[in-house]
């Protein structure tokens, strides 16, 4: 076949001439199809390189791996959820149990968990699976500040179980006279007739009747602040301080077997019954002083009388009649 030959037209000879195509150009073309050739073949290599199709065994091996430890985080995932589960019934167990008995303030949610900062986990970023190692960072630091929240937490708990227990000691929750050694509960706390003046006054204690010599009892744990009559009208006395508060008289004694200063247990022998001071006939003068002011006593006789019992010793307590002092 004839190579084509082109021609172009000079208006000057008024003929047709050969168009001769210049070297340079030729070859400027061949150089232009060559980078052509080139870049798309480089193009294919890399396309066909980041395909399953054409990987190394190097390659397949690090995509193993990598399919390996996406699936051991999520299943490390899921025990994080299951442990962040605990926690959770922890922390409401804490605060609405533990922390309602001892009646101490629950712990926020905030103080608990916190906000994280994610800017502690920079170096984290700019890797293919860079969020879920970041998620799962966040998630066993939130855990583990959780955790220390309420190990801190337990530990107050515990303390406050044992001053717990120093309280209930504390409370005079038990009467001072014995039943089987009353003859009657003579009268109650609140608005009473004076034995001596006949008028209504406060009655700011409660009278039991027993004879002379009949053991009384200390209500409560505690320390004793004074065994002597410096009060005006309870003769020779007792009282005893219990700490949180709590403060027990009691007045009209024969004789003391205490002394101040003395720590005493509930239960222990204090002195006996009497009729000294400001007083009509052999009985004791009780009285509980909470925070510095008089309160009913038969509110504190959980510790050693029935349910029967109490329902009749409160309905003698509330008659309105006469005291004994």
């Amino acid at each position: 076949m004839s190579k084509k030959v082109k021609y172009y037209y000079d208006p000057e000879s008024l003929a047709y001439r050969i168009i001769s195509p210049k070297k340079l150009k030729k070859f400027g073309y061949a150089f232009l199809f060559l980078i052509a050739s080139a870049l798309f073949g480089f193009l294919c290599f890399v396309v066909l390189m980041n395909t399953p199709y054409f990987q190394t065994p190097k390659d397949k091996m690090q995509q193993r791996e990598i399919d390996n430890l996406t699936l051991r985080y999520a299943l490390l995932n899921k025990r994080i959820e299951d442990l962040d589960e605990v926690a959770s019934n922890l922390e409401d167990r804490d605060n609405n149990l533990y922390r309602v008995y001892f009646n101490s303030a629950p712990i926020p949610t905030e103080k608990r968990r916190g906000i994280i900062d994610r800017a502690r986990y920079k170096e984290l970023e700019g890797f293919d699976n860079s969020e879920l190692v970041i998620n799962t960072s966040e998630k066993v630091d939130g855990i583990t500040k959780a955790l220390a929240v309420q190990s801190k937490s337990l530990d107050e708990i515990l303390k406050l179980a044992k001053q717990k227990n120093k309280l209930l000691s504390a409370i005079p929750a038990i009467q001072p006279v014995k039943n089987e050694d009353l003859k009657h509960m003579a009268s109650g706390f609140g608005y009473r007739s004076d034995p001596f003046t006949k008028a209504r006054k406060m009655h700011e204690g409660m009278d039991f009747t027993a004879k002379t010599g009949t053991p009384i009892y200390a209500t409560g744990d505690g320390i004793v602040k004074n065994a002597d009559n410096s009060l005006s009208g309870y003769g020779n006395h007792i009282e005893i301080r219990h700490g949180y508060g709590y403060l027990t008289l009691y007045g009209h004694l024969s004789k003391y077997k205490v002394r101040p200063g003395q720590h005493v247990k509930r239960g222990d022998v204090i002195g006996f019954v009497g009729s000294t001071g400001r007083s009509e006939a052999p009985h004791l003068h009780y009285e509980v002083h909470k925070d510095g002011k008089v309160v009913n006593p038969i509110n504190f006789y959980y510790g050693n009388i029935s349910a029967a019992e109490y329902v009749v010793i409160s309905k003698i307590a509330y008659q309105e009649n006469q005291s004994l002092d």
